[in-house]
């Protein structure tokens, strides 16, 4: 009984301390000012998950749960965007999907400063994520 009492709290150690490990996550180079305000809007929990530190400490960057649900602000556009691209509104906010191996990015478009959210397979819809965080998107960068 002693045995899987230390089991279980060694695994519970563990689990916290992944948590409690930055995130590998460049910040954009010169990341616009709007990054700074939405680093203020960003939720402490996304899909249930809690908000994990970034390295390096950037309010460009932000992260949750693990496997990470990452944000970076003031990206470029992506390169498959054309003007006909399948976008998803959210909350007045269009959102460009692109499937990745594992999971999906979205990126805003229209917006003062470009927002990337990557989110791993594991968190399903993923376009949940994306309603989640459009709220502190549109109250934080403008439109263009």
């Amino acid at each position: 009984m002693r045995v899987a009492g230390r089991v279980l709290a060694t695994a519970a150690v563990l689990a916290v301390a992944a948590c409690g490990t930055p995130v590998a996550l460049p910040p954009p180079p010169s990341p616009p000012e709007s990054c700074n305000a939405l680093a203020t809007e960003l939720p402490a929990r996304v899909s249930g998950q809690e908000r994990r530190s970034t390295d390096p400490s950037s309010p460009a960057t932000a992260a949750w749960g693990d496997p990470p649900i990452s944000l970076r602000c003031g990206v470029p556009l992506p390169a498959g965007f054309q003007p006909t691209s399948q976008l998803l509104t959210i909350n007045g906010v269009d959102w460009l999907p692109e499937t990745l191996t594992d999971g999906v990015r979205f990126t805003t478009v229209g917006r003062a400063a470009n927002v990337e959210v990557t989110v791993p397979s594991t968190y399903r819809p993923e376009a949940d994520i994306a309603v989640q965080l459009s709220g502190a998107v549109s109250r934080a960068i403008p439109p263009d």
